[in-house]
């Protein structure tokens, strides 16, 4: 029986990484966590584009996803943060959120726990492996362990990506997850499930 307790707590302006933390959190519980999934709130910044359709009906048809908060990862003993490609590093609001930790981090309540990250950008080189690279910042700063996927599966040879999981969402926000995202997803999500469970054992 897994030990582990696994929290998804992600940023998503257009869907795309809402539907990447439901696949993360499947293959979280047929691994035999424990999982939540939590939605940072969407904070739009100054110079974020609030107004685009995309974002207009995504806000409209958001899913019934519960807030993020910091006990969310207190709870957890491995956690996946995702967010989408912010001029190569990670969205303002989740960063906003991350921020608030201060207290937790403060009580040590956010070392030795596993960490792992995914996001999405319009263009395959648009700074995915960069986002993932700031993320892990900030967790070895917590005393977290980052456990990144490396070449530990014959998908992540398809996908390419060794520091997480990623997705290209096109130009308009709008390409559908490819059978390599869901595979790269579900091998990141085990991987995190399975050290997190050997380190609780």
């Amino acid at each position: 029986m897994s030990t582990v307790k696994l929290a998804i707590v992600y940023y998503s302006a257009t869907g795309t990484l809402d539907t990447m933390a439901q696949h993360a959190a499947e293959a979280g519980e047929k691994a035999g966590a424990e999982v939540r999934v939590r939605r940072v709130a969407r904070r739009t910044t100054t110079g974020e584009r609030d107004a685009t359709d995309a974002q207009a009906a995504h806000a409209e048809a958001a899913p019934e996803t519960p807030g993020a908060e910091p006990d969310d990862i207190v709870w957890a003993n491995a956690v996946l943060f995702g967010s989408p490609t912010r001029y190569g590093n990670i969205a303002g609001q989740l960063k906003t959120f991350i921020d608030s930790l201060g207290p937790q981090w403060g009580q040590g309540l956010l070392a030795d726990k596993v960490y792992a990250g995914f996001t999405a950008s319009q263009t395959l080189h648009g700074g995915q492996e960069s986002t993932l690279l700031a993320l892990y910042n900030t967790m070895h700063h917590f005393g977290g362990i980052v456990v990144a996927p490396g070449y530990t599966d014959p998908t992540k040879f398809v996908d390419g990506n060794p520091y997480g999981a990623s997705h290209v969402t096109g130009a308009n926000n709008d390409a559908p997850l490819r059978d390599t995202d869901i595979a790269a997803l579900h091998h990141l999500a085990t991987r995190v499930v399975t050290v997190a469970d050997r380190l609780a054992s």
